[in-house]
């Protein structure tokens, strides 16, 4: 009987059959071994474009998926040490205008609880609110500071904000530019 063609890569179809049963047993060994090499390779190189992908955008999904290519050059800069950085995040706050946002900004920034806020203007912002749906032109304040800090930086916004209930969301930094973490840290309070 013939074997599959996967398993004729090492083994023609004659030299099995001239041989009997002892050739075929031979072929069919040695004949897996062309799937599997050809698998692991195809799985290598798989890796390899992939990192090569993540080098390209940016994200850290090599360092998670693939350890064996190293952490260094393949991701961003992760926090390395608490002696340069602190753990950081990001903050939201969404406000009703460009003055209000100005406003609110340099107080942050004054008061030391966060190292820079972005104003992004022409944000739609559609919620439930009060049993119904809404839509309101706002701006996005978009706040680096210390993890730290964020109790304090959410009573200053809650007080100082026209919202009766303001946004305040935050999500972690969990790598960057370790000269820029650094300077978060530095214009920052000492909390």
């Amino acid at each position: 009987m013939p074997l599959p063609a996967p398993f004729r890569v090492f083994s023609p179809p004659s030299a099995a059959a001239s041989a009997g049963p002892a050739g075929a047993q031979r072929a069919l060994i040695y004949g897996r071994r062309a799937p599997l090499a050809g698998a692991l390779l195809f799985f290598s190189i798989g890796a390899v474009g992939a990192a090569a992908v993540a080098c390209r955008t940016g994200c850290s999904f090599s360092h998670r998926r693939l350890p064996f290519l190293g952490a260094r050059g393949l991701s961003s800069a992760r926090m390395e040490s608490a002696s340069t950085t602190v753990p950081s995040i990001v903050v939201y706050v969404t406000v009703p205008n460009r003055e209000a946002g100005k406003k609110l900004s340099q107080s942050i920034i004054s008061e030391k609880l966060a190292a820079c806020v972005n104003i992004v203007p022409g944000i739609e912002s559609v919620y439930w609110w009060e049993g119904k749906v809404q839509s309101d032109a706002e701006e996005l304040l978009i706040i680096k500071t210390r993890e730290s800090l964020l109790d304090a930086l959410t009573e200053h916004v809650k007080a100082n904000h026209e919202y009766d209930v303001p946004e305040v969301i935050s999500l972690p930094i969990t790598g960057g530019n370790s000269k820029y973490l650094e300077w978060i840290k530095n214009s920052t309070g000492k909390n």
